[in-house]
């Protein structure tokens, strides 16, 4: 998993629109990237509506929310639509992305070994630098960590 002090690797993926996003697009403010497993499951669920849910000390922070899972645009944009989300979801279908980020591990559920997302946020700076992670997110307290790191920020 990319560390603190790193230049954020770019990317340029699909939206729930289906329209190409480019990290590098959004220099100049900070970025919160979250990756998570799959879109409309609960934990992913509860992590979004409290992104969604604490919209405006996002917007006071100047940051960009992106969310990022191996889902297709269409199923992220049901997700999106279903919740009232308001934010930008990305598409990483062939997972690319979560691999430049280290966060395509190898997960066991049930005794079964499988690849999967590991559920992880990257603070990025105005300059493109990852500046903050939380490597192990609690959807539940996910907003927390995050509004703190971005306070840290300014």
């Amino acid at each position: 998993m990319l560390e603190a002090g790193t230049k954020a690797p770019d990317f340029n993926l699909p939206d729930q629109n289906d329209e190409k996003l480019k990290l590098s697009s959004l220099k100049g403010a900070p970025v919160v990237l979250y990756f998570y497993p799959k879109a409309d499951t609960p934990g992913c669920t509860t992590q979004a509506c409290g992104i969604r849910d604490h919209k405006a000390e996002y917007a006071k922070a100047g940051a960009t929310v992106l969310g990022v899972s191996p889902d297709k645009p269409g199923k992220i944009a049901k997700f999106d639509e279903k919740h009232s989300l308001g934010f930008t979801l990305l598409g990483d279908e062939d997972h690319s992305v979560c691999e430049k980020y280290g966060v395509w591990v190898e997960k066991s559920m049930y005794g079964k070994q499988y690849m999967g997302v590991q559920r992880a946020t990257f603070i990025i700076d105005a300059k493109g630098k990852i500046a903050h992670v939380i490597p192990k997110v609690s959807p539940k307290t996910h907003d927390d960590e995050v509004l703190a790191a971005l306070a840290e920020l300014s």
